[in-house]
């Protein structure tokens, strides 16, 4: 038996057991990588771990440390306070503002987990104020800061059109742009059908009576903000800065912010630690393990190939962009990117398939999927959710997380493939 079929083998078991018993997904994640990576590959230690996606690790833990003191301390209260009068009675605005607010970010050149680890704990409380489903705004969240993935100025975008270009390709950077901005804005409208965005059209008698009797509590009795709040605000908008303008770490700037605001204010800060979403940390840092010991063993590129053995153009492309959206479910969208475009260029060089068609609908593909609990923005918004919430917010994404890698593979393949072949 081949190591590929080990491989995907464990994988599969790995769902089954996460599915069949109550334990973490990513420790059983962690026991598979050891199992198949010493006794099938015969790898060393410091070959599995190099695997572990310390980067993810640093982002996660990082942003809830920091969000935890700032809703120990009340700063996240007064914040959320504060944009709740704004809007006022109308709760429709608010998962479309969101959704707009992420993309910026996203436009403007930043990486999307970036703008989600600023935006989604803000979100989720404003959510939890008004009576919004917080799933919905999670994915809210989500693909807003999605839409701007193509941007001229992002990160992915750049990564999309060097891959072309350095196999003497072109494709149209406008229609990859506005291409996948339009799909996520169709998202978003279909998240709000789905998850109950009907019921926030009404005015304010129709707000949630919670939301309604607290702001107006709030308006007799204004909460001050002292100097522990103050401080953490000027911590929260330094590392936006930090990640956003000068593409330093979220994840450690954010620690840095976290252990200052402790050291400074002890009283207000202690045991923030213990909030760190440590399952969450677990359960994607280990399946992230394991997806990067099959890209070692070379699995991923070993189905690309069979795929690319079969006759059919088109049938070809629709697998291609299949393979990125699962693959990218579970790994950087950005490194499956990279390693799927590659393995259309020979039908792309040969025009049997259109490239800006099947850029565009891989790019799609590959990123949609980040909605899922195991990729980095999708982890973010259950990270940050409450403790009481997490698994519910967790199912949401994965349910919703497991019908884009079913219909946006098909979806772009239609709309972008077949009517330009």
């Amino acid at each position: 038996m081949s190591i590929h079929v080990v491989g995907i083998i464990g994988l599969v078991l790995v769902f089954l057991v996460g599915t069949l018993r109550s334990i973490n997904l990513g420790a059983v994640s962690l026991v598979m990588t050891f199992f198949v990576s010493t006794f099938v590959a015969g790898e060393l230690p410091r070959e599995i771990y190099s695997g572990f996606p310390v980067d993810l690790f640093v982002l996660l833990a990082g942003v809830t440390y920091l969000f935890a003191i700032a809703a120990h301390n009340g700063t996240v209260d007064r914040i959320v306070e504060g944009a709740a009068a704004l809007v006022k009675d109308r709760r429709a605005l608010i998962p479309w503002a969101v959704f707009v607010v992420a993309s910026l970010p996203a436009m403007a050149g930043a990486l999307g987990s970036a703008g989600v680890a600023i935006l989604a704990p803000l979100s989720l409380r404003l959510a939890e104020r008004y009576d919004i489903d917080r799933t919905m705004i999670g994915l809210m969240v989500v693909h807003g800061a999605g839409a701007g993935n193509f941007s001229p100025l992002n990160v992915l975008g750049a990564i999309v059109h060097q891959a072309v270009a350095r196999n003497g390709l072109e494709m149209s950077a406008s229609t990859l742009f506005l291409g996948n901005l339009a799909y996520n804005v169709l998202l978003g409208v279909v998240i709000c059908l789905v998850f109950g965005g009907r019921r926030l059209t009404g005015q304010e008698a129709h707000a949630s009576r919670e939301a309604r009797l607290h702001l107006a509590g709030q308006a007799g009795n204004p909460r001050a903000v002292g100097v522990p709040q103050t401080c953490t605000l000027i911590a929260l908008v330094a590392v936006a800065v930090a990640a956003l303008v000068f593409g330093l770490s979220i994840g450690f700037a954010a620690f840095g912010a976290a252990v200052l605001l402790q050291v400074l204010f002890p009283a207000s800060s202690a045991g923030a630690e213990k909030k760190i979403a440590w399952s969450v940390v677990l359960l994607v840092c280990g399946i992230v393990t394991y997806v990067a010991a099959l890209q070692r063993y070379g699995t991923v590129a070993a189905v690309g190939d069979g795929i690319a053995e079969l006759g059919s153009p088109l049938v070809i492309a629709l697998l291609i962009c299949v393979v990125g959206a699962v693959t990218s479910a579970f790994a950087s969208s950005a490194g499956i990117l990279g390693a799927v475009i590659p393995l259309a260029v020979p039908f792309m060089v040969r025009g049997d398939i259109a490239t800006t068609g099947l850029v565009v609908a891989l790019a799609i593909s590959a990123t949609v999927v980040d909605s899922t609990p195991f990729s980095t923005v999708g982890a973010l918004v259950v990270a940050n959710a409450a403790d009481e919430e997490r698994s519910r917010i967790y199912r949401g994404l994965l349910l919703w997380g497991a019908v884009m890698v079913v219909t946006a593979p098909l979806v772009t393949w239609l709309v972008f493939i077949v009517p330009a072949s």
